[in-house]
């Protein structure tokens, strides 16, 4: 037989009952789940993110996926040219304080900052990181981190779906750099780059829960990276983006890699899981001549040439409606031995002598065979013509322009093959100009459009210009995006302009309020485009 309880006993219980339902109505118990979107274990303090709402996922009813791509990325530079050109770390086991943190030799007003002296800030700078951050990042920073973790989420929550982490270094630019901790051979930077980028998957899978759960997925397959963003996450792609590639530098004109070579890093950088590379960067290689820089980046590319390599640019004059860049200034007395004269250059010469040579071709060639993506971007007009014809002979679709780095005149053979072509994240004005004027070739070929940031690529970015009203959202459906905070830092796209990564969302709402919400939509389908190219190559020979 049940007794029971006397009546004070039973009231007492009733209100134990209450406190204690009140109490797991206010508290979430230990097996409580946050959304899929939320961290379980963010470190604090950190930076925030200001982003509202559940991030898209899922593919539309043709089975295609949405959202934006980002194709040229430099997530590790930091690891680059030394260790020591790029201040702060995408990311710290110690924590936000660690990875946000000015290099030793900027302290204390920034005027160790040579590169960025002579690049963009002649003045210094505030070298305190975490938690002011009061002079960097900036839209016109070239030597300090632009890609925290954080930031990088960011961009993902507002609507980014694909990222392109481009693996770089130059050894000619690390030579010249009196602060590093390390050698400048370029492949063992990339080595390490890409373990840092493993690491980096991990450290946000530890906080969104344990393996595969964080929103930071790394993918060597297009169906990997489909089936990534369907859930909603961002798909990150390796690349390689140096100017020796598989250390193929040539010296007085001669080769210093082999056929051998080239096949051993093939193989190697592809079970790093790299899938795009770019056979050329910045200076003349045992590959392919590159598309000049410009002013004075390219009075001091064309310098670090010759100390590289012993050879300076040679132009001649161009024989089709393509063209590479003016070179314009001769180059600085200051970086050449003393005796050496630099030469002074035609400017009806607009074209680089070098051509892709036997080597780029061998491997233009491999590259196809593994089913990687070949980046057109810096090649010289006859190096990229070259590729394209032999792209376009073998009917191989894999082929890239990340950054607009190629003469736009071969957009539309580069969309005949059924590849890829993204912008510059340059001012918004000249996005939306550069964009509409390839919008009927887009629409010709029903291909998306994508951006390339370069952010830690030591290039510049949108600047301030105004005109967004927060809070918004960065497409009609989309996430509700406020200003961004870090620390004791708050960043407004119209004061700030591209300062980070994490701008990425504002940026794309500036350039909606210019080019209206076709560019956005166009945006959007940029990650189904990227992946179909991608998808081609994989399906090669078909």
């Amino acid at each position: 037989m049940v007794r029971t309880p006397p009546r004070g006993v039973t009231v007492i219980i009733r209100l134990v009952l209450a406190a204690l339902l009140a109490a797991v109505a206010l508290t979430p118990s230990a097996g409580a789940q946050a959304p899929w979107w939320e961290p379980v274990n963010r470190p604090a303090p950190d930076s925030e993110i200001n982003v509202s709402g559940e991030p898209f996922r899922g593919t539309d009813s043709q089975g295609k996926v949405r959202g934006f791509v980002d194709a040229h990325n430099h997530l590790m530079t930091n690891e680059a040219f030394g260790g020591r050109l790029i201040c702060g770390k995408p990311f710290s086991e110690q924590g936000v304080a660690d990875a946000l943190k000015d290099c030793p030799e900027h302290h204390p007003f920034g005027l160790g900052a040579i590169f960025e002296a002579i690049v963009a800030d002649p003045d210094g700078h505030d070298p305190v990181g975490w938690p002011t951050l009061k002079d960097w990042p900036s839209y016109k920073t070239v030597s300090h981190q632009q890609n925290y973790y954080a930031w990088v989420e960011r961009a993902w929550r507002g609507g980014q779906r694909v990222l392109v982490a481009d693996l770089t270094s130059n050894a000619a630019l690390c030579s010249i750099y009196p602060f590093k901790d390390r050698g400048c051979d370029e492949m063992d930077s990339v080595r390490l780059q890409a373990r840092r980028t493993y690491e980096l998957q991990d450290y946000v899978d530890r906080m969104f829960g344990g393996a595969g759960k964080g929103w930071f997925r790394i993918v060597t397959t297009p169906q990997q990276a489909r089936n990534v963003v369907a859930q909603g996450k961002l798909a990150v792609v390796l690349g390689i983006e140096t100017s020796e590639i598989f250390g193929c530098r040539q010296v007085l004109n001669f080769p210093a890699c082999t056929k051998g070579d080239i096949d051993r890093g093939l193989d190697e950088v592809y079970a790093l899981g790299v899938r795009s590379v770019f056979p050329c960067h910045k200076y003349d290689n045992a590959l392919c001549g590159v598309r000049f820089d410009s002013g004075t980046s390219g009075a001091v590319v064309n310098a670090a040439q010759f100390l590289r390599t012993g050879t300076w640019w040679t132009t001649e004059k161009c024989t089709g409606p393509q063209q590479d860049n003016p070179i314009g200034l001769a180059a600085p007395n200051a970086l050449i031995p003393a005796g050496v004269v630099a030469p002074a250059y035609d400017p009806a010469k607009r074209c680089n002598t070098r051509g892709l040579t036997a080597l780029g071709e061998y491997a233009v060639r491999g590259m196809m065979q593994r089913h990687m993506m070949i980046e057109i971007d810096h090649m010289s007009v006859k190096a990229a013509g070259r590729t394209l014809d032999i792209a376009t002979q073998a009917r191989y679709p894999g082929v890239l322009s990340s950054h607009s780095w190629m003469d736009p005149k071969w957009t539309e053979r580069v969309y005949q093959l059924g590849g890829f072509v993204a912008s510059y994240e340059m001012d918004s004005p000249a996005f939306v100009e550069q964009t509409a004027a390839t919008s009927a070739l887009r629409r010709q070929y029903n291909v998306g459009l994508g951006f390339g940031t370069d952010y830690n690529g030591v290039g510049s970015h949108p600047s301030p210009r105004g005109g967004v009203t927060y809070p918004f959202r960065s497409f009609p459906d989309g996430p509700l995006v406020d200003r961004q905070r870090t620390g004791q830092r708050v960043w407004d796209i119209n004061t700030d302009g591209g300062a980070h990564v994490g701008l990425v969302p504002d940026w794309i709402e500036e350039v909606r309020k210019l080019g209206g919400d076709q560019v956005v939509n166009d945006l959007l389908a940029g990650a189904e485009s990227y992946l179909g190219t991608w998808a081609g190559a994989q399906r090669w020979p078909s």
